[in-house]
C-alpha cells in the first residue's frame, strides 16, 4: 500500500512543471481592500470564495514558481531553497485536487479550509528558510557579483510579495468562514480591521520593541507621539487596514531606531526620544518616525533594503526562543513590501551625524488599497537575463588620480 502511495505521489510531482506552465499563463487578479471587506461583510458566500481560490491560488503560486526556476543553479540547489521549492510544489498539488470537486458539497468546503490551514502552517518558515539558502550560497561561493545581486533582490522582492498575497487570501477565507470573531475588535473582517486605530498599533509596536530593547540594553528611549487628522481634527485616526501588517512595519522601525539611539548615546545619561507623527489626509495616511541615532551615510541608504546586507551580526537560525533585536537584515526590505502590497511605501531619509526619519505611506481609502502583485511575463524574464555592461557614467573609483599621467579612452 505504501509503495502504491509513493508511486502516485511521484507521478503527481512529475506533472508539477506542466501545471506550473499552464497556470503561469494567467495573470493574478488583484483585489482591493474594499473588495475584501465587502465580500466578508455582505456577500460572505463560502462557495464563491472556494471557486475563486481554487483557481487564483494556483495562478499566484505558479507565477512565482516560474521565477524560482530562474535562480542561479548554485542557489537553487542549496538544501534550504530546495526545501522551499518542495513546499510550494506540495501546496500547489493539494489545491489542484479541488479543481474537479463539487462546490455545493459542504464536506468539500470544510476539507478545503483544513487544507488551506495546513498550507499556511507549512509555509510559516519560508522567510528564514529562504534566508538560510542565501547564507548557504554566500558561505560556499562568497560575495555576489552585481548581476547576481540584482537578480536576487528582484526575485526576493517579488517572491516575498507573492507570499504575503497568498497568505492574505488564505487568512481571509479561513477566518471569515471559521465563525471566529474578536470581541475586542468587532470591526475586524478576517484579518482586516475596517476601523484600524493607527495610534493604538503604534503604541503596541513601541511597547514590544521597548521590552526587547530593555532586555538587551537595560534601557530604551521614550516615545513622543503626535497625531494630525486633516479631515476631522477632533476624531481618532482610523483607516481600513491589516493591523498585523502595520504592527510588523512599526515594530521593525522602532527596533532600528532604539538600537541606533542607544548605541549612539551610550555615553550619555539620557536618551533622546523617538518621535512619531501620524497624519491622515484625503488620500494618504502617513507615519513618520524620527530618531537621533546618528543616521547613516546617504550612499548606504538603499543598501539598508538589500537582502544581502545587514549591519547586525548574523543570528543563529536554531535560536527560535529569543527574538533578536537585529537579525538577517530582512526587517526593512520586508516592511517595505508590506507597505507596498496595498499601494503604499516605506522610505528612509537619513542625516549622517544626526538621525533618521522613516516614513510609512498608506492609502487612506479602501478603494485605493489594491494588491500589488508580481506577474511572470517577458518583462520579468528580461530582469533575469540582465548582463553586466560598461557604466555610462564616470564613477569616483574609476577617476584618474593624475590627468597628466593617466588618460582615459572610450
Amino acid at each position: 500500500m505504501r509503495l502504491v502511495r509513493s508511486a502516485v505521489q511521484a507521478a503527481a510531482l512529475a506533472n508539477v512543471p506542466k501545471h506550473i506552465d499552464h497556470f503561469s499563463k494567467f495573470s493574478p487578479s488583484p483585489l482591493s481592500m474594499k473588495q475584501f471587506l465587502d465580500f466578508g461583510s455582505t456577500n460572505a458566500c463560502e462557495r464563491t470564495s472556494f471557486v475563486f481560490l481554487r483557481q487564483e491560488l494556483p495562478v499566484r503560486l505558479s507565477n512565482i514558481m516560474k521565477e524560482i526556476n530562474l535562480l542561479p543553479e548554485c542557489l537553487l540547489t542549496t538544501p534550504s531553497v530546495q526545501l522551499v521549492h518542495q513546499w510550494y510544489c506540495q501546496s500547489l498539488l493539494e489545491i489542484l485536487e479541488f479543481l474537479d470537486k463539487n462546490a455545493d458539497d459542504q464536506e468539500v468546503l470544510e476539507r478545503f479550509v483544513e487544507v488551506l490551514e495546513s498550507i499556511r502552517n507549512r509555509h510559516n518558515e519560508v522567510v528564514p528558510t529562504m534566508a538560510q539558502g542565501v547564507i548557504e550560497y554566500k558561505d560556499t561561493f562568497g560575495q555576489y557579483d552585481p548581476v547576481t545581486d540584482h537578480n536576487m533582490q528582484y526575485f526576493l522582492d517579488r517572491f516575498y510579495t507573492s507570499r504575503i498575497s497568498i497568505r492574505m487570501l488564505i487568512n481571509q477565507h479561513t477566518l471569515v468562514f471559521s465563525g471566529t470573531t474578536n470581541p475586542a475588535h468587532p470591526n475586524t473582517i478576517g484579518c482586516i480591521d475596517s476601523m484600524c486605530d493607527v495610534t493604538e498599533v503604534v503604541r503596541d509596536a513601541y511597547d514590544s520593541a521597548k521590552m526587547l530593547c530593555e532586555q538587551y540594553y537595560l534601557g530604551a528611549p521614550e516615545l513622543e507621539l503626535r497625531e494630525v487628522n486633516a479631515n476631522s481634527p477632533q476624531q481618532p485616526l482610523y483607516i481600513s487596514y491589516i493591523p498585523s501588517h502595520l504592527y510588523h512595519m512599526l515594530f521593525e522601525l522602532f527596533k532600528n531606531a532604539m538600537r541606533a539611539t542607544i548605541e549612539t548615546h551610550e555615553a550619555s545619561r539620557s536618551l533622546p526620544p523617538v518621535r512619531v507623527l501620524v497624519s491622515l489626509g484625503q488620500e494618504d495616511l502617513s507615519i513618520r518616525m524620527s530618531d537621533r541615532g546618528g543616521g547613516v551615510p546617504f550612499r548606504k541608504t538603499e543598501r539598508l533594503f538589500s537582502y544581502m546586507y545587514s549591519t547586525a551580526p548574523r543570528p543563529s537560525i536554531e535560536d527560535k526562543h529569543r527574538a533578536p533585536l537585529a537579525g538577517f537584515g530582512y526587517g526593512l526590505p520586508l516592511s517595505r513590501l508590506y507597505a507596498r502590497y496595498f499601494q503604499g511605501d516605506l522610505q528612509l531619509y537619513s542625516m549622517e551625524g544626526h538621525g533618521t526619519d522613516a516614513v510609512i505611506h498608506l492609502k487612506a481609502l479602501s478603494t485605493d488599497s489594491v494588491e500589488r502583485l508580481p506577474v511572470f511575463n517577458k518583462s520579468a524574464l528580461r530582469h533575469y537575463k540582465l548582463t553586466l555592461e560598461a557604466d555610462d557614467w564616470c564613477t569616483p573609483s574609476r577617476e584618474p588620480l593624475d590627468l597628466a599621467v593617466h588618460r582615459t579612452t572610450k
